[in-house]
């Protein structure tokens, strides 16, 4: 079954709500004490079983378990052991992208099955040539995962790069979206792209979607957009994940599942 396959039948099932699974220093003292390590572990083991049977979707920072060292590594390992052992659907949020080998690096350590850090996707960087990462793209559809390339993202230093115009005219981000969009519609793999909810998608040159290239689409909650809003921010036929974090998991431990079950409420189905 491929990860489009996958998606489609979870956001069907459940809503197309992505829960974020980001253990924040902030946030993490109102998760139990111990040590940091610890406490993120919990965050993330918490969040993965409140999500199962309300949510399809979970999305850990790596980043945030990647600060605390190898234990925090080793936590993240346990934490998607729980998210594959309760059949939701995994997207590792990595920002991967380079070149070559270390390309194929990064698909064995996030995409081969049976690695102890294995996700049905991983969110990657174009900004070293789409074509760079034709190895990840390759190792991906092998192991029916898929690519999340970033496209248009809501953090304003971004705007430089991603509204630069080639020489066709279109933006860098209407490039990265077209080259991902044909490589997916070619593949059925269900690559996709980040596209910020608070980003104006006509200002990006990005036209209408498809429901053959998902959209995960960040910025909800903490970052000012709407649950309520997401098929007025996004009105065509694509399959898009309402990506939500900090808004849900400040409802600490006893209140995780109820804000889950808010968060998953206030989509438009």
């Amino acid at each position: 079954m491929t990860f489009l396959a996958r998606l489609t039948a979870s956001v069907a099932a459940h809503g197309p709500l992505c829960v974020g699974i980001d253990p924040h220093p902030g946030l993490l003292d109102a998760w139990g004490g111990g040590a940091p390590v610890a406490q993120a572990e919990r965050l993330g083991r918490a969040v993965v079983a409140a999500a199962a049977g309300r949510a399809g979707v979970v999305k850990p920072q790596v980043a945030l378990f990647e600060a605390l060292g190898s234990p925090g590594i080793a936590a993240l390992e346990r934490v998607l052991a729980d998210a594959r052992d309760a059949g939701l659907v995994v997207i590792a949020d990595a920002k991967r992208g380079d070149i070559g080998s270390t390309n194929l690096g990064y698909a064995a350590a996030w995409l081969a099955p049976g690695s102890p850090l294995e996700a049905d996707a991983l969110t990657v960087s174009p900004y070293l040539g789409v074509g760079a990462l034709d190895g990840l793209f390759d190792a991906a559809e092998r192991a029916d995962k898929a690519l999340i390339v970033l496209a248009a993202t809501s953090n304003p230093e971004a705007a430089a790069v991603q509204l630069a115009r080639l020489p066709d005219g279109r933006t860098i981000a209407a490039a990265v979206a077209d080259a991902v969009a044909e490589r997916s519609a070619s593949t059925g793999a269900g690559h996709g792209l980040v596209i910020g909810a608070t980003v104006d998608r006509a200002a990006f040159g990005l036209g209408a979607m498809d429901a053959a290239t998902p959209v995960l689409a960040p910025g909800f909650g903490a970052q000012g957009a709407r649950l309520e809003d997401l098929r007025a921010l996004f009105p065509d036929d694509a399959l898009v994940l309402a990506s939500a974090s900090r808004s849900i998991l400040q409802a600490g431990p006893d209140g995780i599942a109820a804000a889950i079950d808010a968060a998953t409420a206030a989509l438009p189905r």
